[in-house]
């Protein structure tokens, strides 16, 4: 009887191991996802203007504000979907989602609320929609937050070729 429990034990581990390896693969974005998530970082969001081309908080242009230093964030995936999708009002992240302040679904409140509290929300240079969002967090998750300091490999990687910018990073 003691045997018939241990195996069903056994049984019950492996099968909790199964899931909790599935569960870890199934948040493993794919190449394409991450390729697409760093065209769009460079791109359409506009995201390197305030957090630097190297994710590291860096602006590259002076009329903009500075951004927050992604490749040190501790932030969970959760949190920085919502920072993309509802900004941060007073901080000068703007809301990727169009709606964002339209209902109350970011932080509870409205355009009006942000208005009466005297928080600025600068208008982002486009919107996006939530796959767009996502596939930027695929790309910060698997090519800039805790991977360390931005280095010669990952700048000609990031560039697609050896340019200026990643000399003043050692061969």
């Amino acid at each position: 009887m003691k045997r018939g429990r241990l195996r069903r034990l056994g049984w019950l581990a492996c099968a909790a191991l199964g899931i909790a390896v599935t569960a870890t693969a199934a948040q493993a974005p794919n190449a394409e996802d991450v390729a697409d998530g760093m065209r769009l970082f460079r791109t359409k969001g506009d995201c390197q203007s305030c957090h630097g081309w190297a994710a590291d908080g860096k602006k590259m242009d002076t009329q903009m504000p500075d951004g927050a230093n992604l490749r040190t964030t501790r932030l969970t995936r959760e949190l920085l979907l919502t920072a993309i999708k509802c900004g941060r009002p007073g901080k000068g992240m703007p809301a990727y989602d169009r709606l964002a302040y339209s209902d109350g679904r970011c932080n509870g409140m409205t355009a009006a609320d942000l208005k009466s509290k005297g928080l600025e929300l600068p208008d982002p240079p486009a919107t996006l929609q939530v796959r767009e969002m996502e596939r930027i967090l695929d790309f910060l998750q698997a090519k800039v937050i805790g991977q360390g300091p931005m280095d010669r490999a990952k700048c000609i990687e990031y560039w697609g070729s050896d340019v200026a910018v990643c000399a003043e990073f050692p061969k």
